[in-house]
């Protein structure tokens, strides 16, 4: 389970590569974002890291399949439009993948570095598929408001289906990984990455009696800050 200097240099040099499709493509800045170039990036950067093909293909057609690519990502927070999913979920995938090279530099300098080894897939995927409880998850209804003119208008806004059946914001993921990454399974500390992304916020009191052990696990650290500055930083 050691992460070897070797191995640490191909997950950077693998993790750049990754980057570098994202901005490629281009498809969210400042001004906007364009769901087709993120299903672009998403597709070719899958390509370059997954190396199970068949998990791959399983992968991207059940983000298809469960409307990954137009569900919101949340009622009222960040991401609370249409496609807001996919533009977080990349955006998310975008920071993990941007900060691991001195994250992991610096991790494996430390006392947990002989516990753990890690690649750019594992960030790409804990990152890409930590809201996939989302996909599908909301329905679009719509409200009667006043326009600045003073007329009723009706607008659109999502709430949570209620027909949902969900075991929770992070198992739900992960579990929804699995259906098409069984692979996944035996590595336990992307899992684990996937359901705690959330921290304290989404855990059973039981769950927070050993919620520290997991900060052992760099990854589950990794991706709860990029899901922070993406949100955080870009409103995304």
């Amino acid at each position: 389970m050691i992460m070897t200097n070797e191995e640490l240099e191909t997950l950077i040099s693998d993790t750049q590569k990754l980057v570098a499709i994202f901005e490629k493509h281009n498809g969210i800045t400042n001004e906007g974002y364009d769901i087709e170039k993120i299903r672009a990036a998403v597709q070719e950067m899958a390509d370059a890291c997954i190396h199970n093909a068949d998990e791959q293909e399983d992968l991207l057609k059940w983000m298809e399949e469960h409307d990954f690519y137009t569900s919101p990502a949340s009622t009222k927070f960040h991401g609370n439009f249409k496609g807001g999913l996919a533009v977080h979920s990349l955006m998310v995938t975008y920071q993990a993948l941007k900060l691991a090279p001195a994250f992991f530099s610096d991790w494996i300098k430390s006392k947990t570095a002989s516990r753990f080894t890690f690649t750019a897939e594992d960030i790409f995927i804990a990152a890409l598929t930590h809201d996939f409880c989302k996909a599908g998850f909301y329905s679009l209804s719509y409200r009667n408001t006043k326009d600045v003119f003073g007329n009723w208008t009706k607008t659109p806004y999502y709430n949570v289906k209620t027909d949902i059946r969900n075991l929770g914001h992070g198992n739900e993921s992960v579990l929804l990984l699995l259906e098409s990454m069984p692979s996944f399974m035996k590595k336990r500390p992307v899992l684990e990455a996937i359901s705690r992304h959330m921290g304290f916020s989404d855990l059973t009191d039981t769950e927070k009696m050993n919620y520290s052990n997991f900060l052992e696990n760099p990854l589950v650290l990794l991706i709860q800050f990029a899901d922070q500055s993406s949100s955080g930083w870009y409103d995304y």
